[in-house]
């Protein structure tokens, strides 16, 4: 059994520690807050845009700690599962790895690229898994078409283009912050980077086009260019004034012999799938399959099932590991630059 120490218990915090009670080969072991209320079992002053909202939950028989030193002392820590804000993971990920602990932390792996290569360093030398939590290869949609793409069935990628657009967060304070959040680039788009790097490779450059808010990106449509000509993938993303549409997100992804297509929105407050899964065979043939459930514990519990796994056998995951993360941090990083120099710029 994997001793689990969850560091932070925001919303995220919270969402892992009830994805871990379906998650065989971990538990939560302790947890460290800084909110005693919270760290009392009093949730009821957490929520977040999906999934329940914090309760009075039990925490007898988990060891509480107010401050990380002492949580990364405790030798019955395999795992610390970091999901404090951003801008505070890589100092706290680099404790934990020298404190001899495996690390799940949440996504973004870090703010600036200097902090993710300083994380993966330190896990290289450390001989620590480091794993950062990208979940979108483990929502039902995007599962299917990983397996799609790497199973060889319909041959070989030729490409896609990718969709994720919000409207104006307002409840969030520190959305268009560079140092807290880092707007659209960081908080939403990195999920799509992150895939696009996952299925496609590290691309060899960028040309993305679109409006700045500060020293933030705020929407933008970028070519990823890579080594292959024939590979075409692009990816559109940000923030418009939507109201209405508070979330959108979708795909089409092409492949030698078949083509998949998805699309779901948040309209009127409502879920409203615009196109299910949907696979095109060059046969003319249309299939939709029937994907597993859309419980967003259930797709976070898939994801740790996937940390169990990495840490049991100790091989790093090709899902979740830290070096995909920092790179997908890159790639925002480059497209930021290319929307302000105005031309392509190498990766």
């Amino acid at each position: 059994m994997i001793n689990v120490g969850i560091a932070g218990l925001g919303f995220m915090g919270m969402i892992h520690y009830l994805a871990y009670q379906k998650t065989r080969g971990a538990k939560v072991g302790a947890i460290c807050e800084q909110d005693a209320k919270r760290l009392a079992g009093d949730w009821r002053s957490i929520k977040g845009n999906f999934g329940p909202r914090g309760k009075k939950t039990n925490l007898k028989e988990i060891a509480k700690y107010a401050e990380l030193d002492e949580m990364l002392a405790d030798p019955s820590i395999d795992l610390v599962d970091v999901c404090l804000p951003p801008a505070q993971h890589a100092d706290v990920v680099v404790a934990a790895l020298k404190a001899g602990k495996h690390v799940l932390c949440e996504k973004p792996i870090a703010m600036k690229p200097a902090d993710a290569r300083r994380m993966v360093a330190t896990a290289r030398k450390t001989g620590k898994l480091l794993l950062i939590g990208h979940v979108l290869p483990f929502f039902p949609e995007y599962r299917y078409a990983y397996k799609a793409i790497t199973n060889g069935k319909y041959g070989k990628l030729l490409g896609g283009h990718f969709k994720r657009v919000i409207s104006d967060p307002v409840w969030m304070s520190h959305f268009y912050d560079v140092d807290v959040c880092g707007g659209p680039m960081i908080d939403l788009h990195i999920h799509d980077a992150h895939f696009i790097r996952l299925i496609c490779g590290m691309p060899k450059a960028v040309h993305s086009v679109g409006r700045m808010r500060g020293e933030v990106a705020d929407f933008f449509t970028t070519q990823f260019m890579f080594d292959d000509p024939r590979l075409v993938v692009s990816a559109t993303s940000g923030v418009i004034d939507q109201q209405g549409r508070p979330f959108n997100h979708a795909y089409e992804i092409y492949m030698e012999k078949a083509t998949l297509l998805f699309e779901f929105a948040v309209i009127g407050n409502k879920p409203t799938l615009a196109m299910p899964v949907t696979l095109l065979s060059a046969n003319g043939r249309v299939t939709r399959p029937k994907l597993g459930s859309g419980d967003p514990i259930d797709t976070f519990a898939a994801e740790l099932r996937e940390v169990v796994r990495s840490v049991r056998t100790g091989e790093p995951s090709s899902l979740l590991d830290g070096e995909l993360a920092r790179d997908a941090l890159i790639l925002g990083e480059k497209q930021t630059q290319s929307i302000v120099r105005g031309r392509s710029v190498r990766v």
